[in-house]
């Protein structure tokens, strides 16, 4: 019975969790078929406006157990570690050079815990499985907008201090900075207050926009050029995260089953749509990365392509772990 309820699931899983974004990046990318429209623009919206308002209004609301978020977090940060550091190695040895490097690692070690994850997580596992994306959404928000960052912007301008710089001024630092101050001190704002309600229209509005600019980043790219040239950067994603993603949470004993099994199945989501946004916002033009009909990638194609083919090809794997968890396997 339980092995029919689950299979039983299936259907919702995708009408609730995965339809509703993939409607909106179809949005954007019909919006680039019959208009011209400049995605650089709207990236800087959502890094500089959109997005702090989303970590701050996130961070500060959060109710999470401190000793399972801590094992949460630890985690998060070695499943990043581990398959980016994969990523960068399969790169390097098909002799790939440049911020396309930094871009294909970002795709395939950071999962869309945000306007997919945290749907598929809360309606397979409530409360915790929300609370559980929200944290990884916080942790892959710190990495991007630091480390991310440094490395695209390093890659861009070759100097350790103009790419540090970059990384100081990003709003994304700050809104953290600023988020765990006020928790520190005891002056966050109440929930249903003005300031937060303010803040919470803003930060939602950044997940439709992450959306539309992948579909608008999906037409205007030269799609035949590019999948054969990011399938191992797709096939590490889809293939190899969800198991590294197992092999962590047995490793890290995170306390909490339901915690564990919202880990595993959010870190085998589809790749983020930051990378693709911040690889328009710092990466550079793929001059020098050709593909294998001599024509150049750029960073942002490239990191598009990752993301739309991990999307489609996610829903089976995502599906799967959230069956074997419903059976009890995972956790």
């Amino acid at each position: 019975m339980q092995t029919l309820d689950a299979l039983g699931s299936i259907p919702s899983v995708f009408l609730s969790s995965v339809a509703p974004p993939l409607s909106i990046a179809l949005a954007g990318y019909l919006l680039g078929r019959v208009r011209e429209v400049d995605t650089e623009p709207l990236s800087t919206v959502t890094v500089y406006v959109l997005l702090p308002a989303l970590v701050f209004e996130t961070l500060v609301t959060l109710e999470t157990g401190l000793g399972t978020a801590a094992a949460a977090v630890g985690a998060m940060v070695g499943f990043t570690a581990v398959v980016g550091t994969l990523s960068w190695a399969v790169s390097r040895a098909r002799g790939r050079e440049g911020t396309v490097v930094t871009g294909a690692a970002m795709a395939a070690a950071f999962p869309n815990t945000g306007n997919f994850g945290i749907p598929v997580a809360t309606f397979a596992f409530g409360a915790a499985g929300r609370s559980t994306a929200v944290l990884f959404v916080l942790v892959q928000n710190l990495l991007l907008y630091t480390v991310g960052v440094y490395l695209l912007s390093r890659g861009e301008s070759g100097t350790d201090r103009a790419a540090l710089g970059r990384v100081a001024r990003q709003p994304v630092v700050w809104a953290l900075a600023a988020a765990g101050a006020a928790v520190a001190l005891g002056v966050v704002p109440p929930e249903d207050g003005t300031a937060m309600d303010t803040l919470r229209l803003v930060g939602d509005a950044s997940i439709p926009v992450f959306l539309v600019v992948l579909g608008l980043q999906v037409e205007s790219m030269d799609l035949a050029a590019t999948v054969r040239e990011t399938l191992p950067t797709v096939g590490l994603k889809l293939l190899v995260a969800p198991v590294v993603a197992v092999g962590v949470a047995a490793l890290v004993d995170i306390g909490d089953p339901t915690v564990t099994a919202a880990f595993v199945v959010l870190a085998a989501g589809p790749s983020a749509v930051i990378p693709l946004v911040l690889s328009i916002e710092f990466g550079d033009d793929g001059a020098s990365d050709p593909t294998a009909d001599g024509s150049a990638v750029s960073t942002a194609d490239y990191v598009g392509t990752v993301v739309f083919l991990t999307i489609l090809g996610s829903l089976p794997v995502v599906t799967g772990l959230v069956l074997l968890a419903e059976l009890g396997v995972l956790g």
